[in-house]
């Protein structure tokens, strides 16, 4: 992450969008076992979260942080309640909190998911995290947003993120498909977000299956029931990397026992109003590990992180 937030700050990016999974929480992270060789797992778990603030959201600085919530962040003993009153600086940010008030001025409730709105691209942040999402709540809240993005000419994007892949993905087998109460409120996303892009751009992101991968939603599947929603799977943050699914086309970006981010260009109104965002990977290697991280955490762990975090 410290590597991600050098090459984000380089770039000159207006924020940083986290689809989840800050830390391990079932066992001890390498880097926090590094620095804490002597702690119980009862401090790590009271430790973990603020280690992550620490180590992973203050090296991006100034460059503000979004931040969702995953599937490890419900692992007992921590609770979706925990994680808002720890990440509540980050999930009730001013331009979260704005447009909250923008949409219903009475809605002070700080929640796992929002939106936010920059240039005319409206961010949606969704919380799928556990087998209950989507529940109801956040269904009636995401429709209600889309059908004002769909009737507000202000925006001209809308670009949707969450921590496990919307069903009938190529990354089926570690996504919404898991559990059928899962699949069920996911396809129901699935159809709004596509009768959306009817009338204006939509863009899918997800995190939870450790690769990158573009072309997510290109599956027969789906294009037998209703069409393809552009969408990128990005896990590359540090978590260990998994194998790639079997079936994925030729020709398309998927690279897994990599690390790095999506850096999202869009472009001004009028140019490429069809498909006005372009994503691109930006890979992060070993040497691009800042100076003071590598000393600190030592080259043997360093080492360790790029050669060896890998699942066959």
């Amino acid at each position: 992450m410290p590597s991600i937030a050098a090459g984000v700050r380089a770039n000159g990016a207006r924020f940083y969008w986290h689809l989840g999974d800050v830390r391990f929480i079932r066992d001890f992270d390498p880097d926090y076992r590094q620095l804490h060789p002597h702690a119980t797992i009862a401090e790590y778990l009271a430790d973990a979260w603020i280690d992550a603030q620490q180590n992973q959201i203050e090296p991006f600085g100034d460059v503000p942080f979004f931040l969702g919530i995953g599937n490890h962040e419900v692992i007992p003993p921590k609770t979706r309640e925990e994680f808002i009153v720890t990440f509540a600086d980050w999930l009730n940010a001013p331009p979260i909190r704005t447009q909250r008030l923008r949409d219903d001025p009475r809605d002070h409730a700080v929640r796992t998911y929002y939106h936010w709105s920059i240039d005319g691209v409206d961010f949606v942040s969704l919380d799928n995290a556990s087998p209950q999402q989507f529940e109801a709540a956040q269904l009636l809240w995401l429709r209600q947003v889309l059908e004002r993005d769909r009737h507000d000419p202000a925006i001209r994007a809308i670009v949707v993120g969450m921590h496990e892949a919307l069903p009938d993905s190529l990354a089926h087998t570690h996504s919404m498909d898991d559990e059928l109460i899962e699949q069920s409120s996911g396809r129901q996303v699935y159809a709004q977000l596509l009768e959306l892009r009817a009338s204006k751009p939509v863009y899918v992101l997800a995190s939870h299956s450790h690769f990158v991968m573009e072309g997510i939603f290109d599956t027969a599947y789906l294009r037998a029931h209703g069409g393809v929603l552009p969408g990128w799977i990005i896990g590359t943050a540090g978590a260990i990397r998994y194998a790639l699914p079997p079936d994925v086309p030729q020709g398309r970006l998927a690279r897994t026992h990599v690390y790095g981010y999506l850096l999202a260009t869009v472009h001004p109104p009028g140019a490429h109003d069809r498909d006005p965002i372009e994503f691109e990977f930006r890979e992060v290697t070993e040497s691009a590990v800042p100076r003071a991280v590598a000393d600190r955490f030592g080259g043997a762990l360093v080492r360790q992180c790029y050669e060896q975090n890998v699942q066959y």
